[in-house]
Protein backbone atom coordinates (compact mmCIF):
# COMPACT_ATOMS: atom_id res chain seq x y z
CA UNK A 1 0.00 0.00 0.00
CA UNK A 2 1.66 3.41 -0.87
CA UNK A 3 0.22 6.16 1.79
CA UNK A 4 0.28 10.11 0.76
CA UNK A 5 0.94 12.55 2.73
CA UNK A 6 -0.11 15.92 1.15
CA UNK A 7 -0.12 19.20 3.55
CA UNK A 8 -2.10 21.98 2.24
CA UNK A 9 -0.44 25.75 3.65
CA UNK A 10 -0.97 29.66 3.22
CA UNK A 11 2.07 31.10 3.16
CA UNK A 12 0.59 34.57 3.51
CA UNK A 13 3.29 35.28 0.94
CA UNK A 14 6.24 35.15 3.85
CA UNK A 15 5.58 38.64 5.87
CA UNK A 16 3.83 38.70 8.78
CA UNK A 17 2.70 41.71 10.66
CA UNK A 18 2.01 45.45 9.56
CA UNK A 19 3.56 48.38 8.76
CA UNK A 20 6.75 48.56 10.04
CA UNK A 21 6.75 45.98 12.68
CA UNK A 22 5.73 43.15 9.40
CA UNK A 23 8.73 40.51 9.47
CA UNK A 24 9.81 38.82 7.08
CA UNK A 25 8.86 34.56 7.84
CA UNK A 26 10.01 33.01 4.50
CA UNK A 27 12.81 31.74 6.04
CA UNK A 28 11.22 29.79 8.91
CA UNK A 29 8.88 28.35 6.34
CA UNK A 30 11.28 26.96 4.45
CA UNK A 31 12.66 24.96 7.83
CA UNK A 32 8.88 24.74 8.53
CA UNK A 33 7.92 22.68 4.94
CA UNK A 34 10.74 20.54 5.62
CA UNK A 35 9.27 19.41 9.04
CA UNK A 36 6.28 18.54 7.78
CA UNK A 37 7.72 15.45 5.65
CA UNK A 38 4.66 15.37 3.16
CA UNK A 39 5.02 14.24 -0.23
CA UNK A 40 3.10 16.95 -1.87
CA UNK A 41 2.84 19.92 -0.42
CA UNK A 42 0.22 22.75 -1.58
CA UNK A 43 0.82 26.47 -1.08
CA UNK A 44 -1.18 29.59 -1.07
CA UNK A 45 -0.31 33.14 -1.52
CA UNK A 46 3.46 32.59 -2.58
CA UNK A 47 5.37 35.25 -3.84
CA UNK A 48 6.59 35.20 -7.47
CA UNK A 49 8.37 38.44 -6.91
CA UNK A 50 8.01 42.17 -5.14
CA UNK A 51 10.09 44.71 -5.89
CA UNK A 52 9.51 46.79 -2.87
CA UNK A 53 9.67 43.63 -0.18
CA UNK A 54 12.98 42.92 -2.01
CA UNK A 55 14.10 46.36 -1.02
CA UNK A 56 12.62 46.49 2.18
CA UNK A 57 13.75 43.07 3.50
CA UNK A 58 17.65 43.00 3.64
CA UNK A 59 17.37 39.15 3.63
CA UNK A 60 14.52 38.64 1.02
CA UNK A 61 15.77 35.57 -1.02
CA UNK A 62 17.36 35.96 -4.43
CA UNK A 63 14.94 32.69 -5.80
CA UNK A 64 11.32 32.79 -6.38
CA UNK A 65 9.60 31.49 -3.23
CA UNK A 66 8.22 28.15 -4.23
CA UNK A 67 12.25 27.17 -5.50
CA UNK A 68 13.64 29.03 -2.09
CA UNK A 69 10.84 26.58 -0.26
CA UNK A 70 11.66 23.59 -2.43
CA UNK A 71 13.66 20.77 -0.25
CA UNK A 72 16.14 18.78 -1.59
CA UNK A 73 14.85 15.67 -3.92
CA UNK A 74 11.81 17.67 -4.59
CA UNK A 75 10.42 19.38 -7.64
CA UNK A 76 8.32 23.03 -7.84
CA UNK A 77 5.83 23.85 -9.93
CA UNK A 78 4.47 27.35 -9.69
CA UNK A 79 1.56 29.42 -11.55
CA UNK A 80 0.85 32.93 -11.10
CA UNK A 81 -2.72 34.22 -9.98
CA UNK A 82 -2.38 37.69 -9.61
CA UNK A 83 -0.13 40.41 -10.58
CA UNK A 84 0.18 43.46 -8.73
CA UNK A 85 1.87 47.18 -8.93
CA UNK A 86 5.00 45.70 -6.96
CA UNK A 87 4.83 42.24 -8.60
CA UNK A 88 3.00 38.69 -8.96
CA UNK A 89 1.89 36.20 -6.63
CA UNK A 90 0.10 32.95 -7.16
CA UNK A 91 -0.57 28.66 -6.29
CA UNK A 92 2.39 26.02 -6.09
CA UNK A 93 3.62 22.67 -5.32
CA UNK A 94 6.62 20.72 -3.88
CA UNK A 95 6.18 17.26 -4.48
CA UNK A 96 8.77 14.04 -3.77
CA UNK A 97 7.13 12.21 -6.44
CA UNK A 98 7.99 13.10 -10.13
CA UNK A 99 5.78 16.01 -12.16
CA UNK A 100 4.87 14.49 -15.27
CA UNK A 101 2.96 17.42 -16.27
CA UNK A 102 1.52 20.58 -15.03
CA UNK A 103 -1.45 23.29 -16.18
CA UNK A 104 -3.07 26.53 -15.21
CA UNK A 105 -6.67 28.06 -15.35
CA UNK A 106 -7.74 31.51 -14.29
CA UNK A 107 -10.07 31.18 -12.10
CA UNK A 108 -11.46 35.26 -11.24
CA UNK A 109 -14.49 35.99 -11.18
CA UNK A 110 -14.60 39.12 -10.84
CA UNK A 111 -11.90 42.30 -11.45
CA UNK A 112 -10.93 43.07 -7.41
CA UNK A 113 -9.58 38.73 -6.91
CA UNK A 114 -7.42 37.39 -8.82
CA UNK A 115 -7.38 33.51 -8.49
CA UNK A 116 -6.09 30.62 -10.17
CA UNK A 117 -5.97 26.55 -10.96
CA UNK A 118 -2.98 25.00 -10.16
CA UNK A 119 -3.13 21.22 -12.00
CA UNK A 120 -0.10 19.07 -11.81
CA UNK A 121 0.06 14.95 -12.86
CA UNK A 122 2.34 13.20 -10.85
CA UNK A 123 3.86 9.70 -11.42
CA UNK A 124 3.44 7.61 -7.84
CA UNK A 125 4.62 4.32 -7.87
CA UNK A 126 3.96 4.05 -11.44
CA UNK A 127 0.06 4.99 -11.16
CA UNK A 128 -0.98 8.64 -12.22
CA UNK A 129 -2.17 10.78 -9.60
CA UNK A 130 -4.07 14.60 -10.34
CA UNK A 131 -3.55 17.48 -7.79
CA UNK A 132 -4.94 20.86 -7.70
CA UNK A 133 -4.06 23.90 -5.49
CA UNK A 134 -6.78 26.26 -5.14
CA UNK A 135 -7.36 29.51 -3.34
CA UNK A 136 -11.26 30.32 -3.68
CA UNK A 137 -12.56 33.83 -3.59
CA UNK A 138 -13.61 35.69 -0.37
CA UNK A 139 -17.73 35.91 -1.86
CA UNK A 140 -19.56 33.30 -0.85
CA UNK A 141 -20.86 33.07 -4.93
CA UNK A 142 -17.86 33.19 -6.15
CA UNK A 143 -16.39 30.69 -4.65
CA UNK A 144 -19.65 28.68 -5.70
CA UNK A 145 -18.73 29.51 -9.22
CA UNK A 146 -15.15 28.20 -8.90
CA UNK A 147 -15.84 25.26 -7.80
CA UNK A 148 -17.80 24.45 -10.46
CA UNK A 149 -15.19 25.72 -12.80
CA UNK A 150 -13.06 23.54 -11.21
CA UNK A 151 -15.39 20.15 -11.38
CA UNK A 152 -15.41 21.10 -14.86
CA UNK A 153 -12.07 21.45 -15.33
CA UNK A 154 -11.77 17.65 -14.01
CA UNK A 155 -14.00 16.66 -16.23
CA UNK A 156 -12.53 18.32 -19.06
CA UNK A 157 -8.66 17.66 -18.48
CA UNK A 158 -8.84 14.28 -15.90
CA UNK A 159 -9.49 10.92 -17.21
CA UNK A 160 -12.48 9.30 -15.81
CA UNK A 161 -10.94 7.00 -12.80
CA UNK A 162 -7.98 8.73 -12.57
CA UNK A 163 -7.23 9.49 -8.74
CA UNK A 164 -7.76 13.13 -7.78
CA UNK A 165 -6.68 15.56 -4.88
CA UNK A 166 -7.70 18.88 -4.31
CA UNK A 167 -6.30 21.27 -1.80
CA UNK A 168 -5.59 24.88 -0.69
CA UNK A 169 -7.62 27.74 0.94
CA UNK A 170 -11.16 27.27 0.25
CA UNK A 171 -12.10 30.49 2.32
CA UNK A 172 -14.89 28.38 2.93
CA UNK A 173 -16.48 29.13 6.67
CA UNK A 174 -18.82 26.54 7.51
CA UNK A 175 -17.98 23.66 5.24
CA UNK A 176 -20.92 25.32 2.79
CA UNK A 177 -19.18 24.00 -0.34
CA UNK A 178 -18.63 20.21 0.85
CA UNK A 179 -22.07 19.31 -0.53
CA UNK A 180 -21.06 19.53 -4.30
CA UNK A 181 -18.02 18.40 -3.49
CA UNK A 182 -19.19 14.87 -2.09
CA UNK A 183 -21.81 15.01 -4.95
CA UNK A 184 -19.04 14.77 -7.73
CA UNK A 185 -17.21 12.32 -5.59
CA UNK A 186 -14.72 14.34 -3.87
CA UNK A 187 -14.32 14.06 -0.22
CA UNK A 188 -12.23 15.28 2.86
CA UNK A 189 -12.24 14.26 6.73
CA UNK A 190 -15.63 15.67 7.88
CA UNK A 191 -16.79 15.18 11.07
CA UNK A 192 -13.11 15.87 12.39
CA UNK A 193 -12.42 19.14 13.88
CA UNK A 194 -10.81 20.24 12.21
CA UNK A 195 -9.34 24.32 13.06
CA UNK A 196 -6.87 26.57 10.86
CA UNK A 197 -8.15 29.55 10.82
CA UNK A 198 -6.61 32.36 12.37
CA UNK A 199 -3.39 30.50 13.59
CA UNK A 200 -2.69 32.02 17.11
CA UNK A 201 -6.67 30.93 18.02
CA UNK A 202 -8.07 28.74 15.53
CA UNK A 203 -11.79 29.52 14.94
CA UNK A 204 -12.63 27.31 11.94
CA UNK A 205 -11.38 25.87 8.76
CA UNK A 206 -10.67 27.45 5.84
CA UNK A 207 -8.00 25.13 4.46
CA UNK A 208 -9.09 21.50 2.75
CA UNK A 209 -7.95 18.17 0.90
CA UNK A 210 -10.16 16.56 -1.04
CA UNK A 211 -9.62 13.42 -2.89
CA UNK A 212 -11.16 11.04 -5.52
CA UNK A 213 -10.62 7.53 -5.71
CA UNK A 214 -7.94 7.57 -2.67
CA UNK A 215 -8.70 6.36 1.05
CA UNK A 216 -9.07 8.51 3.60
CA UNK A 217 -6.38 7.84 6.01
CA UNK A 218 -5.90 10.74 8.96
CA UNK A 219 -5.19 14.53 9.57
CA UNK A 220 -2.72 16.28 11.71
CA UNK A 221 -2.41 19.97 12.07
CA UNK A 222 0.86 21.22 13.12
CA UNK A 223 0.16 23.36 16.43
CA UNK A 224 2.46 26.44 18.45
CA UNK A 225 3.87 29.48 18.96
CA UNK A 226 6.42 28.62 15.70
CA UNK A 227 3.05 27.77 13.65
CA UNK A 228 1.51 31.12 14.44
CA UNK A 229 4.00 33.39 14.16
CA UNK A 230 4.53 32.40 10.44
CA UNK A 231 1.56 33.04 8.40
CA UNK A 232 -2.30 33.79 9.52
CA UNK A 233 -2.95 30.09 8.69
CA UNK A 234 -2.35 26.67 10.09
CA UNK A 235 -1.07 23.87 7.50
CA UNK A 236 -3.10 21.02 7.05
CA UNK A 237 -1.55 17.46 6.49
CA UNK A 238 -3.91 14.59 5.17
CA UNK A 239 -3.06 11.09 4.33
CA UNK A 240 -4.01 8.92 1.97
CA UNK A 241 -4.15 5.40 0.52
CA UNK A 242 -3.74 4.45 -3.47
Amino acid sequence: MTVLRIATYNIHKGVQGLGPARRLEIHNIGHAVEQLDADVVCLQEVRKLHRREEQHFSRWPELPQAEFLCPEGYAAVYQTNARTRHGEHGNALLSRWPVVSHGHEDMSDHRFEQRGLLHVELKVDRRTVHVIVLHLGLIAGSRTRQVDQMIHFVEREVPRGAPVIVAGDFNDWGGKLRPVMNRHGFHDFAGERILTYPSRLPLTQLDYVYARGLKPLGIEIPRGRMWWRMSDHLPLIAEFSL
